[in-house]
């Protein structure tokens, strides 16, 4: 597969993915640039063990964990009421809480629900973020659990 291609393909998927992580549409764009960077730079070594699209998520969710990681490394200082950060006008108010939503819940769970979102198969979740299947699928269920739940809390 060319990577022109691979990057048609699995652009959107990785950006929403990304979203899932940090709920800001301008560092999940950056963190799916970093990931099809790397992407680029190692696919001459991919060697076929797993599908393309699990290897490419597999990078993209190091890549969001390491931005996590960067993150609480340093401290946030409170933005001053008129520098606070725009929400993205463009997307639905539910498709917005819902990206909210994800990116509260633990790293792990952030990971599982934004495949399982992507229509990821759930052997390949599983291999991802190194799980067992059936843990993953009641992992699912517990993660759509707590969301429905914040929507409900929050009037939907």
């Amino acid at each position: 597969m060319v990577f022109e291609d691979i990057y048609e393909l699995y652009w959107p998927k990785i950006f929403r993915l990304c979203m899932g992580y940090v709920n800001n549409a301008e560092q999940a764009q950056d963190l799916a640039q970093e990931t099809f960077i790397i992407v680029w730079q190692q696919l001459p070594k991919f060697r076929n063990e797993s599908s393309i699209g699990t290897w490419i998520f597999r990078i993209a969710s190091n890549n969001c964990l390491k931005q996590i990681e960067r993150e609480k490394r340093f401290t946030k200082a409170e933005l001053p009421i008129h520098l606070e950060e725009k929400k993205q006008e463009s997307m639905e108010p539910q498709i917005q809480l819902l990206y909210q939503f994800i990116s509260e819940l633990p790293e792990t769970d952030r990971i599982i629900i934004s495949l399982e979102l992507e229509e990821v198969r759930q052997a390949e979740i599983a291999g991802i973020v190194g799980l067992s299947e059936s843990n993953i699928r009641v992992r699912i269920h517990r993660i759509k659990e707590k969301l429905t739940k914040k929507f409900k809390e929050n009037g939907y």
